[in-house]
């Protein structure tokens, strides 16, 4: 037997997250299908994300095992005319038949997107979370040193999660902004020049929450990603941030933000994929 892995990228839109579900469409379910279709063969794919409905990514990572002769990169084009056109495979390999997507060292990378101004722009809706509100990205930037390094994260953690720990390791979490700041009124100014003078407020643009970690609990971005936006929209303070790690409580930390602004980018393993 052979074990193929593939790089998926799909619009989570229209699917009730990763995992196959019980009466629910799911890109788990789409690409055994499609990948079944092609070897006439029932197949069943590991994944490295158990997504949630309607997130995005792009780059999960799946394995499955065939004794196909198909070539290896050739899987990724064969699999792609088979499925709808919001889920694509951009490269497949072969791998050791021991190699397993969620038992490997690895780096993990998401994005959580929010759109800011008077008016949410219709082709934003489905890909970031909107708010009218400014924003004090300077504020926000300050908020993640706290979330650097190992830290017991059960406040950033939804309900029933499984994990056996609650410690993860986030290696880098910052705040990207571009957009008119209120104090100067400029077009396009980035944060990280605005850091460096006034507080920029964001009135009208996006931002974008990009975070690396080992690992990630339950909904644990996306909490994040609402404890910094009660930061920017100064509910909180960064100075608040080491405290709400202490309490273990999830009810200290700010909102669960909505699936459509989060993305998964991807994973840098030892070994480039």
């Amino acid at each position: 037997m052979r074990r193929i892995r593939l790089k998926v990228a799909y619009d989570g839109t229209a699917y009730h997250g990763w995992q196959i579900q019980k009466n629910q469409i799911t890109i788990e379910g789409k690409l055994n299908e499609a990948i079944s279709n092609l070897l006439s063969a029932e197949i069943n794919v590991i994944g490295a994300s158990r997504t949630d409905a309607g997130v995005h990514a792009m780059g999960n990572v799946a394995v499955f095992d065939c004794d196909s002769k198909i070539p290896a990169e050739k899987f990724a084009g064969a699999i792609n005319a088979r499925l709808p056109e919001d889920i694509r495979v951009l490269k497949s390999d072969e791998v050791d038949e021991n190699w397993h997507p969620r038992k490997q060292d690895c780096k993990k990378t998401y994005e959580y997107r929010v759109s800011t101004g008077k008016v949410q722009l219709p082709t934003k809706r489905l890909y970031s979370h909107f708010i009218y509100k400014p924003l004090n990205i300077t504020a926000m930037q300050k908020a993640c040193t706290a979330f650097i390094g190992e830290h017991d994260f059960s406040a950033f953690c939804a309900a029933g999660s499984q994990a056996e720990s609650m410690i993860r390791t986030i290696y880098d979490l910052e705040v990207i902004a571009s957009g008119t700041n209120d104090s100067s009124g400029e077009k396009g100014e980035s944060c990280e020049k605005a850091s460096k003078s006034e507080d920029f407020i964001l009135t009208e643009g996006e931002v974008v929450i990009r975070v690396t970690g080992n690992g990630f609990l339950y909904n644990m971005v996306r909490i994040i990603a609402g404890t910094l936006m009660d930061v920017g929209c100064e509910k909180k303070h960064p100075e608040d941030i080491p405290d709400v790690l202490r309490s273990l409580e999830r009810r200290n930390a700010g909102p669960t933000l909505p699936a459509c602004g989060l993305m998964l980018m991807g994973y840098r393993y030892d070994c480039d994929f």
